[in-house]
């Protein structure tokens, strides 16, 4: 074995010593460095079998050796019998699985002005302005995002119900609420699930990332966002896993939710194969302007008379006018029209949006009632 040791790592070397049998035998500080080395090599394979049983424990080690720690990678490959290479890949693939998340706190301004103007219009609880900086359209729900996350956490507490919507501006509010709040919060999805085309914003992924965050527990909406008929939607309505999940979204705390536009090169609708383009712009010119929670409503805030609506699956129109405190998330120019109808529809109890968005609102609603 002795020999076999010296052959497998150049440069080994023990001490001897004679044994009475006239055989040499190694010195006992070379016995320590043997057992020393079998149980790192122990160690490292267990470290290993552990990785392979949940590939995300070694991804979260290796992140905190790394962003809490403040080991080089290669001080963290020398800990964990890796190389370098490795570990830079295990900590691009942390990020990009999320085990990993950085958020930059941008420096926020708000418009107070735009702010007091769109509370007294709408008869608004409160509003969130933020005034622009972002280069583009992407980055600027980004800030958006954060400002409503740290709006959030200030009145969030324990034993809350929380009812959770698809769209891109609740994704982004979800994804920049900090964790560790713990506030325990429950997390109700309040509408069905969306196609694979639409993964990225769906509610159950939604839903669960945001309990995660909140030490809450998350309660699923195991359906589709549209049946295939109002017939079927009632039925599914009725299942008792949906109808516990909807009661609970009915008696939220909150309700975080995005205004859709219906323009066809944007519109989820479009994406997630629930209409064709030619259907929605039908509907467009017989007076729809929007949709809330899936539920497509009028310049004048009334829900419209299609047929679309009897097959959503989620919170009611009227439930949510019920719930105490809407926070609706959304910004563009191009949503004016879109945002303008939600804000009469009376459900917003909230609005966040920038500045430039709350201006064209303000002004469309000038033109309308003039």
């Amino acid at each position: 074995m002795w020999h076999f040791l010296g052959t497998f790592l150049p440069g080994f070397r023990f001490a001897r010593r004679s044994g009475s049998d006239g055989f040499d035998r190694p010195a006992d500080h070379t016995i320590y460095f043997v057992q020393m080395l079998v149980l790192r090599v122990i160690a490292r394979s267990g470290q290993r079998i552990m990785a392979a049983d949940d590939p995300r424990e070694l991804l979260a080690e290796v992140a905190s050796l790394y962003y809490e720690e403040d080991l080089t990678q290669a001080e963290i490959g020398d800990r964990l019998g890796l190389s370098r290479v490795k570990v830079y890949r295990l900590l691009k693939q942390a990020r990009e699985e999320q085990v990993v998340q950085i958020v930059i706190n941008w420096p926020m301004k708000r418009d107070a002005g735009l702010e007091a103007a769109l509370c007294t219009a709408f008869g608004l609880g409160d509003a969130l302005v933020l005034h622009g900086t972002a280069t583009d359209a992407a980055a600027g729900l980004h800030h958006l995002g954060q400002l409503v996350a740290r709006y959030l956490e200030q009145f969030l507490q324990d034993e809350m119900t929380m009812a959770v919507c698809l769209g891109r501006s609740t994704y982004e509010v979800i994804n920049a609420i900090r964790p560790g709040i713990r506030a325990k919060v429950r997390v109700a999805q309040a509408m069905g699930s969306t196609p694979f085309a639409m993964h990225e914003l769906d509610s159950p992924a939604l839903a669960r990332r945001l309990a995660q965050k909140l030490g809450g527990e998350v309660l699923y909406l195991a359906s589709p966002l549209m049946a295939n008929s109002a017939a079927d939607a009632a039925v599914l309505r009725s299942q008792r896993d949906i109808e516990r999940t909807l009661a609970a979204a009915r008696q939220a705390d909150i309700a975080l939710l995005g205004i859709g536009s219906l323009d066809p090169a944007h519109s989820g609708f479009v994406r997630g194969g629930f209409m064709a383009p030619e259907e929605l712009a039908a509907l467009v010119a017989s007076g729809a302007v929007g949709d809330i929670a899936g539920y497509i409503f009028t310049q004048d805030g009334a829900r419209h008379p299609t047929a679309f609506n009897e097959r959503i699956i989620g919170i009611s129109f009227e439930d949510l006018l019920r719930v105490p405190r809407t926070i609706a998330v959304a910004a563009g120019v191009e949503k004016a029209r879109a945002i303008l109808g939600a804000l009469r529809t009376g459900i917003v109890k909230t609005l966040c949006t920038d500045d430039r968005t709350a201006a064209a609102v303000l002004e469309l609603r000038s033109e309308y009632d003039n």
